[in-house]
């Protein structure tokens, strides 16, 4: 089994999760992407986040929330992405940048629009009344 390892901003506001959509894809995303070499959590989380959402995270008030794993969105049955997902406050106004086409805030009952391993998060974020 192969292991895409990427890391996730979760922002929540009016119990409403920040989602994204790339150009070209029909699902949505928590957003978020992967270290580039000799990167930590941080530094990638706070660099993918300025790259497409145009907003700075806070070091200091990234905080670990927790690690999910699912087959991974238009990739061959067995490739699974394992989402290392993080809060934080941020300054800025959030828009869309690089490759990202959308930006939405989604309740439960959308997470039919989002991947799989994003629909397991938004389980966990429902079980703990985050979302609704």
């Amino acid at each position: 089994m192969k292991v895409i390892d990427k890391l996730a901003w979760l922002e929540i506001q009016n119990k409403k999760v920040l989602s994204t959509r790339s150009k070209g894809r029909t699902k949505y995303y928590i957003p978020g992407g992967k270290r580039e070499a000799g990167e930590s959590d941080k530094e990638a989380l706070i660099r993918e986040i300025r790259e497409e959402l145009s907003v700075e995270l806070l070091e200091d008030t990234v905080r670990f929330v927790g690690v999910f794993q699912a087959q991974a969105d238009s990739h061959a049955e067995g490739i699974e992405v394992k989402m290392t997902c993080y809060t934080g406050d941020f300054k800025g106004i959030i828009s869309p940048a690089a490759e990202i086409e959308e930006v939405i805030w989604l309740t439960y009952k959308s997470r039919e629009l989002s991947s799989p391993v994003d629909q397991l998060i938004f389980d966990w974020l429902k079980e703990r009344n985050l979302i609704h």
